[in-house]
């Protein structure tokens, strides 16, 4: 536990054979679970996980692959089950340094956040050891974001180094939120709407022998699609839908 609170980190790994076991090993003491899924890997990632032999692993196996979203979406949902109060997510590939992850916490555990994220671009220095073609699609991304989520004063959306809360989670419907490379920006949208408090908490990002399957100049132009139709969405449910039914209560308490 973390300043009494129970946590989960879920890890989405596809095809994570040769960095999973490390990811197991140097996830802190404090920890109470590690959900693994195995999101339809094609090589031995379930066999690394179970074989690192940490007690705390519970492993899930997808029989198709679902995508990092889908991923992440069923391990939060362990964690609810499990019982834990705060969920965070770690990608299978070593790229989260899990000694910042008291950092993370730090916002929800003092109430200031319900959800937080790490942000990779928190000083010029942070820059270094990340491709220049990524720089410049995160930060497209990130404009792209603040427009269709409505926090604008979060960046680097497309880092997946999160924890949530329980109380967010459980107001959520993580059914509906996208599953592809689209859904750490579709999660902020959803977030927004249910008014969730969210913070970025600088992290520096860890390059090594991962090997990144996003390709930028095919995901953006899909993702500001996507963006667009969140925006409207967003502004649809959150100004227009949710407004009008808190004037009606209004009313109606008035009336009475």
């Amino acid at each position: 536990m973390y300043q009494n609170m129970k946590v989960a980190v879920v890890v989405p790994a596809y095809n994570e054979e040769k960095l999973i076991a490390r990811t197991i090993n140097t996830t802190p003491d404090f920890v109470d679970h590690i959900v693994v899924i195995d999101d339809a890997s094609s090589d031995s990632t379930a066999v690394e996980a179970t074989d690192a032999g940490d007690p705390r692993v519970v492993l899930i196996r997808h029989e198709t692959n679902t995508g990092v979203g889908g991923a992440v979406c069923d391990g939060h949902k362990e964690a609810l089950r499990l019982g834990c109060d705060v969920s965070v997510v770690m990608a299978g590939d070593g790229q989260m340094d899990p000694a910042y992850l008291p950092a993370l916490l730090a916002p929800i555990c003092d109430g200031t956040a319900l959800f937080t994220k790490a942000n990779r671009f928190y000083s010029r220095d942070s820059y270094r050891g990340m491709p220049k073609h990524r720089i410049l699609g995160n930060v497209i991304l990130s404009f792209m974001t603040k427009l269709a989520s409505g926090y604008w004063h979060l960046f680097d959306p497309q880092n997946g180094y999160t924890a949530i809360h329980r109380a967010a989670l459980e107001r959520l419907n993580l059914d509906r939120v996208a599953k592809d490379y689209s859904f750490e920006n579709d999660l902020l949208i959803n977030l927004n709407i249910l008014r969730i408090p969210a913070c970025d908490v600088p992290i520096p990002a860890v390059y090594g022998n991962e090997v990144s399957t996003m390709r930028m100049h095919k995901v953006i132009p899909a993702l500001i699609g996507q963006l667009a139709r969140g925006s409207g969405r967003r502004v649809l449910l959150k100004y227009v839908v949710f407004s009008f039914r808190r004037s009606l209560c209004c009313s109606w308490r008035d009336c009475s």
